[in-house]
């Protein structure tokens, strides 16, 4: 079974991580647009991409959430479908794992 001390430490890391780095995306989609037009469509490109990484780490959040709520409520470490235990190396893998991984195939 996972250490949950260890895991929660690691997913509190790497939710702070990603409220940084959801932070800088934001200050960098605020900067002024060029007036350039060649520029100005790098820029848009930048941004979309910008956006996407943003939509991903927002996604990771709600699940390192959801994880730190499994921690609370002892529940860690468990698939909810099968009722299997996740492994500890799905876990050292993906720690905010919510299936394990036969679950996970066959979704």
């Amino acid at each position: 079974m996972a250490d949950t001390k260890r895991m929660k430490a690691r997913l509190e890391a790497r939710l702070a991580e990603l409220d940084t780095r959801l932070h800088k995306i934001d200050d960098r989609l605020d900067d002024p647009v060029t007036k350039d037009w060649e520029d100005s469509a790098v820029e848009r490109e930048e941004d979309e991409v910008l956006e996407d990484l943003g939509r991903a780490g927002l996604v990771e959040i709600e699940a390192i959430r959801a994880a730190l709520a499994r921690i609370e409520e002892g529940t860690y470490g468990i698939c909810p479908q099968c009722g299997d235990d996740i492994s500890d190396e799905r876990l050292d893998v993906v720690p905010h794992a919510a299936l394990c991984r036969n679950c996970m195939k066959a979704s």
